[in-house]
């Protein structure tokens, strides 16, 4: 948790945990040469008991002659849960310290006690194996908690011996908060009829938890890599020829990839994804909290879920030969060259990307121009080495094409006539031939879409 040298802000809150926690390293910091800061977030809660929590521990800093950073929130006014927000705005304000480089670690005054309820609090609604891995000893960005072995009233006990006091948070006490009611009902009736022990139960089911997700973590990444960003396509076939333990364990690494976390992501989520990749059916999509997994044919689409309306389908672009354009999206440029094959070698070559320039021009009048459009329902033309028209959407089914690549799929026309689609090359009639001497070749510089590997087992 601590290394030499380290700049360690303890966060204090006021009570007891807390409180001990800055005892403690006090005492200890010589011995692993650490410098020591104090740590205050006033919430905006609770009124002036919050205020007193805030001069309480600047007193208590002061009185060690520590730094204190003190942080003031107006939680209650942020949209959203006042626990989950509170988190945030602690979480946000450490990220601070710690990227500012002002800190090395912020220790926090968690217990075995917290553990406990913790684990109990996620089991009764359902958390997988990683959210009962329950408060981790080390997290990002920095955050320690060198107190998981201890409970809270081994704390208490500790601190009244030496008559230090501390501040009672009176909210604690707050039947209607669910954390509260577990710690004053729930946890106390499990130990009185069921098992004494069973803080040291729901503790230890943690440590297996936070063991075999390390192991996991390490197993998923070593298979499939931690690319970043988003969309991410996946392979059906990736999730669907591994044991189910391991798919379900890519699902929620394919979704860690594009979220950045995993927050409100439950068992249902991976599990409906899982459902999709088994389907026999060819397309299907699902949205689930800040992300969008969408199926087509033999492929997933991870990406995050787009806030406000979507963005305009079509789209129709003047070009120039020679010339080029970037497609809507980035990631995509159409190049147009005009070229005069010289030597008979070349005259033999016939590409599906080249159009005879000459047969194009001829084909229109002076106010022809060509455009590039992207292809829209009913589109249909004879292509290249084909003897008749072809819906282009049948083209799509033939080759499997993904939905999501359909919407913005680039088509040449000339005067309204089409010339040439992506993949599936120009139109017969205007294809260059043996005989044609100036050519319109027409190239396209694709980013490729990032693709997961496929997972493998050698390592797991």
């Amino acid at each position: 948790m601590f290394r030499a040298g380290d700049r360690v802000g303890v966060a204090v809150s006021g009570g007891a945990d807390s409180v001990f926690l800055l005892h403690a390293l006090r005492e200890l910091a010589p011995c692993w040469n650490l410098r020591l800061s104090v740590v205050h977030i006033e919430h905006g809660i609770r009124g002036e008991a919050s205020l007193a929590d805030a001069r309480f521990v600047a007193d208590l800093a002061k009185s060690f002659g520590l730094t204190l950073h003190l942080h003031r929130a107006d939680v209650p006014s942020l949209d959203d849960n006042l626990e989950q927000a509170a988190r945030r705005v602690r979480t946000e304000y450490y990220r601070e310290l710690i990227e500012s480089s002002c800190l090395d670690r912020i220790a926090t005054g968690h217990t075995r006690s917290d553990q406990a309820e913790t684990v109990l609090y996620r089991l009764i609604r359902g958390s997988g194996t990683a959210g009962l891995a329950g408060i981790l000893p080390v997290a990002e960005p920095g955050v320690v908690r060198p107190l998981l072995e201890l409970t809270r009233p081994e704390i208490q006990d500790w601190l009244a011996e030496r008559s230090i006091s501390w501040r009672e948070d009176l909210t604690n006490q707050d039947r209607s908060y669910a954390r509260n009611r577990i710690r004053h009902e729930v946890l106390p009736l499990l130990r009185e009829s069921f098992n004494p022990r069973v803080d040291d139960v729901l503790a230890n089911v943690a440590q297996v938890a936070q063991d075999e997700e390390a192991y996991w973590k390490d197993a998923v990444e070593q298979a499939v890599g931690m690319p970043g960003g988003q969309p991410l396509i996946v392979p059906i076939s990736t999730l669907t020829t591994v044991p189910t333990a391991l798919a379900r364990r890519l699902v929620r690494h394919y979704m860690l990839s594009v979220r950045g976390d995993l927050r409100q992501i439950e068992f249902a989520h991976v599990e409906r994804v899982l459902e999709m990749a088994r389907s026999s059916e060819g397309h299907d999509r699902a949205q689930f909290p800040g992300l969008d997994v969408f199926r087509s044919f033999d492929w997933l689409r991870f990406a995050k879920l787009a806030i406000g309306p979507p963005p305009e389908r079509d789209y129709a672009y003047p070009v120039n030969a020679p010339g080029f354009l970037e497609l809507p999206g980035g990631g995509s440029r159409i190049t147009l060259q005009i070229q005069e094959k010289t030597s008979y070698g070349e005259l033999c070559v016939t590409l599906e990307n080249e159009l005879d320039w000459q047969r194009v021009c001829s084909s229109g009048d002076a106010a022809s121009k060509l455009e590039l459009r992207n292809w829209r329902p009913g589109d249909k033309y004879r292509r290249f080495g084909r003897p008749q028209e072809e819906k282009i959407k049948t083209m799509f089914q033939e080759s499997r094409v993904p939905l999501w690549e359909r919407r913005h799929w680039p088509i040449i026309t000339y005067n309204g006539v089409i010339l040439w689609t992506r993949r599936f090359g120009a139109a017969a009639d205007f294809a260059a031939g043996t005989a044609t001497r100036v050519v319109l070749r027409i190239e396209e510089s694709v980013s490729e879409p990032r693709i997961a590997p496929r997972a493998g087992t050698s390592n797991i």
